[in-house]
């Protein structure tokens, strides 16, 4: 049986029923329809399985019913603070594509404690924005993978993440999320590799550099060289 997942409280309905009235006829280009599979930002990729008019406390509502079958639970939105909500369509391949170049890039460093930075990786998780979960995964993905001891809460929120885009990235490019993990976390890793290479690189070039240096700074110091002779 399906959960409700959020209660509309009077302030909600109130607050609806306001925007819903001062509204008029509907300006939304792009709007919402059954069948559409939509992100609701705390919620992740769910489905809409009807629009229609319900009476919340004493008001009659234009509501959405979204369904989340992964966790069997349905949510109700008043159509008149969909968007306010945070309520989208899924994103668009292009869209998905800048995710992709996200996962790949190198991942930001902090100096700030932990438990700010798990409210910061939290926030965006939470907000729906489809970049900056990717930026979740990208930062956190190194300690997920074991290149260094991951906490907990490291990993919870990784794991948080990399489900919530990998929902997002199946129904775009319409596969099962099983296949959508497998193929972001392959993504992050190949990231990493192409970083360490370069790093590698990097290295390599400036300790030749020191093996060149080196001879000529030997020359220099011995009696009667050219530098020498010039000082």
């Amino acid at each position: 049986m399906d959960k409700l997942a959020a209660e509309l409280t009077t302030a909600m309905v109130s607050a609806a029923f306001g925007a819903t009235a001062a509204r008029g006829k509907p300006r939304d280009n792009d709007p919402f329809r059954v069948g559409d599979y939509v992100v609701y930002p705390t919620h992740g990729v769910g489905k809409i399985d009807r629009i229609g008019s319900e009476e919340i406390g004493g008001h009659r509502l234009e509501l959405i019913n979204i369904s989340f079958n992964e966790s069997k639970m349905t949510l109700r939105v008043p159509v008149a603070q969909a968007r306010v909500s945070g309520l989208r369509k899924l994103a668009t391949p292009e869209a998905m594509d800048q995710v992709m170049t996200i996962l790949s890039g190198r991942p930001r460093t902090s100096r700030l404690m932990w438990a700010k930075r798990a409210q910061e990786f939290q926030a965006k998780i939470n907000s729906g924005d489809l970049k900056a979960v990717a930026e979740v995964c990208r930062d956190l993905q190194s300690a997920a993978n074991g290149a260094s001891p991951p906490s907990y809460s490291q990993r919870n929120l990784f794991e948080l993440a990399i489900d919530r885009l990998a929902g997002e990235f199946a129904g775009v490019v319409g596969t099962d999320k099983a296949d959508a993990i497998v193929r972001l976390t392959q993504k992050l890793t190949d990231g990493r590799t192409a970083d360490n290479a370069r790093a590698d690189r990097a290295d390599s070039n400036a300790q030749s550099d020191r093996v060149r240096e080196e001879p000529e700074a030997k020359l220099a110091e011995q009696p009667g060289s050219l530098a020498s002779a010039d000082t």
